[in-house]
């Protein structure tokens, strides 16, 4: 559980650094807004760093935003932005897989902790 907890951490940091460096200096597009995308990334950091079972089920289904943009881009854009936009899909799915396995892993834990007097 610690291992994903820090796993989680890590990809959604990694996240927030690829699409503030993606938008302000790699490939902008634009006047920079759209490193506005990063600020739920970073309002789940709290709910992470915490434990809070909450902020891993609603980032499970936030992270699909992510996926989306990514595979868009990636097909519709040149090469520096489609390479990042790659990276962003890897990213978001990789944080799916470690934000599912927490949550399951909590809810059986859980679970378990009740079933046993």
């Amino acid at each position: 559980m610690a291992l994903a907890r820090r796993l989680a951490l890590g990809a959604t940091l990694a996240l927030v650094v690829l699409g503030l460096a993606w938008e302000a200096w790699l490939a902008p597009t634009g006047r920079g807004t759209l490193t506005l995308k990063v600020l739920p990334l970073v309002a789940a950091l709290p709910g992470l760093w915490r434990h809070r079972l909450y902020t891993y089920r609603w980032l499970s289904l936030l992270v699909w935003l992510y996926v989306l943009e990514g595979l868009v881009r990636a097909t519709s854009e040149a090469l520096p932005a489609s390479a990042l936009a790659a990276v962003e899909v890897v990213l978001a799915v990789a944080l799916f897989a470690i934000v599912t396995f927490y949550i399951r892993r909590r809810l059986a834990d859980g679970a378990a902790a009740r079933a046993t007097p």
